[in-house]
């Protein structure tokens, strides 16, 4: 028997015990992982969602600042840019789904007014300027948005695959050898009792025989 484990039976009931709260146990892991897996699907459709207009974004962000280096020149450009300052106003907040802290970041505006004067009118600037400022704050809010995605569908994967072996570990390879115990113990204490029965059996014939005798 593996784990070998004495035939009595307290000893069964201490398996029993434990094999009814490894079943309970079992399925509340294989309802964590349903919902977590729900979660994840969730997040994986978000990501399909954004993907499928991501490229169009990038794309006409790196034209329009193109655009705008090629109409005003690298440096121009370059020395307006250092007036945008860097982009900190980042909220995250966490959300517990099973115990997992699942980030959420607030949604990022894209802010579609410039920092410098639209059109020019006191730094020099021009439309095409504009509107490459415009798409690269429409590329910031995306990229917040996959960051949070993106360490969201982290986490959930893995503490999906930590549910999954503990689900596997009970339905594999706990369960079944406590259920395994529990037939071998019964097993031999029917043998015992039997062979308990048997000797009574015995020993009330041979006092019999005894009397008789006599």
């Amino acid at each position: 028997m593996a784990n070998k484990v004495t035939a009595t039976r307290s000893s069964m009931t201490r398996i029993q015990s434990a094999l009814k709260l490894a079943r309970r146990g079992h399925d509340l892991l294989e309802q964590k992982r349903k919902i977590l897996m729900s979660e994840l699907m969730g997040r994986i459709r978000e990501v399909r969602e954004i993907q499928s207009g991501m490229h169009a974004i990038f794309d006409e962000a790196y034209f329009s600042l193109q655009m705008a280096n090629i109409s005003m020149g690298i440096s121009r450009v370059e020395k307006i840019a250092l007036l945008v300052p860097e982009e900190n106003r980042f909220i995250v907040r966490l959300r517990s789904v099973m115990g997992i802290d699942i980030p959420e970041v607030d949604r990022i505006e894209p802010d579609l007014t410039p920092i410098y004067s639209m059109g020019g009118t006191a730094t020099g600037t021009s439309s095409v300027l504009d509107n490459a400022y415009v798409n690269a704050r429409k590329v910031v809010a995306l990229i917040a948005r996959l960051a949070e995605i993106e360490t969201s569908v982290y986490r959930l994967a893995v503490q999906i695959r930590k549910t999954l072996r503990r689900v596997n570990a009970l339905e594999k390879v706990f369960i079944p050898r406590s259920e395994q115990q529990i037939k071998l113990i019964a097993a031999t204490l029917d043998e015992n009792e039997r062979e308990d029965l048997t000797r009574i059996k015995l020993s009330s014939s041979a006092s019999s025989d005894f009397q008789h005798s006599f």
